[in-house]
């Protein structure tokens, strides 16, 4: 069985009719709950729940320091290189894009390792364009034999592959795996990924479960929130994640929050996912699925993110580059731009500040 088949249940389903139908007291009734059912989650994400933001946050926050603690996992991610067959409306990285492509050597993946080290990283999501002639499995294994003597848990952000390919890379030393679906929606999906592999909807849909399949420690998925109405986007990432945590009980499975972000080209959001409906998905996430991490990148401005905090945020990303050599080299181009340049540095003392604990590191491959 695949997450198709549950995503298939609602493929169809009348959103407009569901959310015109939910009424004060059904909110209530769902916020009044120990348990949420898939019914539930969405009557958290329609628009009359946004008049319940408060509520919804005192129980989220509180779900989450149940659940977490007053901690927060700090990240970074590395881009090894930036070649990509795939012609997609919303990237940067679109093979059509005409910017100098760049890879680094494996001489320059360890200046690079050293360097986000040097920095107190030690959780590292590897990213490279999608292109199997550039980055083959065996030069991202032998990328990831030299990250793993200066970065104690390494995760991967790279084009799907088959459970046998990410077994051997767990075998290598990769303990994680990130991998958007961007959007949920068929039609849409065919429409925005124009040419290459990464057309296939249900080889990447499956991706993530190959991945626990194979043994990664962790599976993180989510949208790319902006290609489609985020009210549906968020609820069938929901249940995607809901289904592998279900299925696949020793792999952590996670959620993140990426919106489209400025980036080469001209594509525009289908759909505008503004700082309000991105409180309104964080929640709704948080007490559906009260043990799932939730991740927010540097896309999102320093402001936000702070005030984002105690909403069921368990992870951010920190001091990061999205230019393949963006630590101990010039930048070149970037995969989209960064909204929060802070330092770890400064994320540190935020955080403490605040009352939280950074945690720069929770697991060591032996």
């Amino acid at each position: 069985m695949s997450y198709y088949q549950e995503y298939s249940k609602f493929k169809e389903f009348d959103f407009g009719s569901f959310f015109a139908q939910i009424t004060d007291d059904d909110i209530r009734g769902v916020l009044a709950k120990d348990r949420l059912e898939r019914e539930d989650f969405l009557v958290l994400l329609s628009p009359k729940a946004s008049n319940y933001l408060e509520e919804m946050a005192q129980k989220a926050h509180k779900l989450t320091v149940q659940n977490f603690g007053r901690i927060i996992f700090l990240y970074a991610p590395l881009y090894l290189a930036n070649y990509c067959v795939n012609q997609c409306a919303y990237c940067g990285f679109n093979v059509k894009n005409g910017f100098k492509r760049d890879k680094l050597t494996l001489n320059q993946v360890e200046e690079e390792a050293k360097a986000i080290m040097d920095k107190g990283i030690k959780d590292l999501v590897v990213l490279t364009g999608e292109s199997r002639k550039h980055s083959p499995v065996s030069y991202i294994k032998d990328s990831i034999n030299i990250i793993k003597e200066y970065i104690s848990s390494i995760a991967i952000e790279v084009y799907p592959m088959k459970t046998e390919e990410y077994k051997e890379l767990v075998e290598t030393g990769v303990d994680g795996l990130t991998i958007y679906q961007e959007t949920y929606n068929e039609d849409i999906y065919d429409e925005v990924h124009i040419k290459g592999p990464k057309k296939n909807y249900r080889f990447r849909l499956d991706a993530p479960e190959r991945g626990c399949q194979a043994g990664m420690r962790r599976v993180n998925i989510g949208p790319l929130l902006g290609l489609d109405d985020w009210r549906k986007e968020t609820f069938f990432a929901g249940l995607h994640a809901n289904y592998l945590q279900n299925k696949y009980l020793d792999t952590a499975i996670s959620l993140s929050l990426p919106r489209l972000r400025p980036h080469l080209g001209s594509f525009q959001p289908n759909s505008i996912v503004d700082d309000s409906a991105l409180v309104q998905i964080i929640l709704a996430y948080r007490l559906f699925l009260p043990h799932i991490g939730i991740s927010l990148s540097t896309r999102e401005s320093r402001e936000l993110r702070d005030n984002l905090l105690p909403l069921g945020i368990t992870k951010m990303s920190a001091e990061s580059s999205t230019a393949v050599g963006g630590y101990a080299r010039d930048k070149g181009a970037k995969q989209f731009d960064i909204s929060d340049d802070r330092t770890v540095v400064e994320m540190k003392d935020l955080l403490l500040n605040k009352g939280y604990q950074p945690i720069f590191k929770n697991w060591q491959q032996i």
